[in-house]
């Protein structure tokens, strides 16, 4: 794989945009959210999603039928 490519999901630039959208959605409904608060959310999504693929690919392993050769 290509190092200079990263899947969508670990992009903060895709996750800060999503973000965004529903911080205007938010706002349209009465809830505040700040920029501040948009940039936070996105590290935390960003950093979460990482740490989740970490532990699918270590029960992945685990759970494994095979052994590694």
């Amino acid at each position: 794989m290509n190092d200079d490519l990263k899947a969508w999901y670990q992009s903060r630039t895709v996750w800060g945009a999503l973000i965004a959208i529903l911080a205007s959605l938010a706002n349209a409904a009465g809830v505040e959210v700040t920029a501040g608060d948009e940039g936070e959310f996105a590290d935390l999504i960003v950093a979460a999603v990482g740490t989740i693929g970490g532990i699918l690919a270590l029960y992945g392993r685990i759970s494994a039928r095979r052994r590694v050769g």
